[in-house]
């Protein structure tokens, strides 16, 4: 027979066992993180159409995510976009100047454009543009495209 003692030590150890279980799957990424969303450098193709910037897309559960960086990696913004609608995501160092039909820029700024609008990313149904602004900033719009290509041909670089 177990002592009170005993049993109590044993359900203690029970109750840590699962707790610390428990931890293990909170410490679990989330799908996103997973799939490089976010990351400078994610394991996924560079689908840019244009040599100056990198496109990453991502599809996860119907939505399809675009994230735009630099030339550096570094991650400046990104949305995501199903059957037309898009929404801009929290990430991306400019991620408050990125821009959808159904959302306007998070902030304002005086800064003016140092180029016209460059398409870096057009599959047909989505293009994205970068806008690069007197203050250092870039502005991103993400919209439907405007004119339909064959996908392949789409997201070819630029050479």
């Amino acid at each position: 027979m177990m002592s009170k003692l005993a049993a109590r030590r044993t359900l203690l150890l029970a109750i840590i066992a699962m707790g610390m279980s428990g931890a293990a799957f909170a410490a679990t990424p989330p799908l996103a993180a997973s799939t490089g969303l976010g990351q400078a450098w994610p394991n996924t193709s560079d689908l840019s159409t244009n040599p100056n910037w990198h496109v990453y897309v991502f599809s996860i559960g119907g939505v399809q995510y675009l994230q735009v960086n630099d030339l550096a990696g570094n991650v400046l913004g990104a949305v995501g976009t199903v059957s037309g609608q898009f929404i801009t995501l929290p990430i991306g160092a400019f991620s408050q100047l990125v821009s959808t039909p159904q959302q306007a820029a998070a902030a304002t700024s005086s800064a003016t454009p140092t180029a016209s609008p460059t398409t870096v990313y057009n599959d047909g149904a989505t293009q994205v543009t970068t806008t690069p602004m007197s203050d250092g900033t870039t502005m991103i719009k993400a919209a439907a495209a405007q004119t339909t290509c064959d996908p392949i041909d789409c997201n070819t670089k630029a050479q």
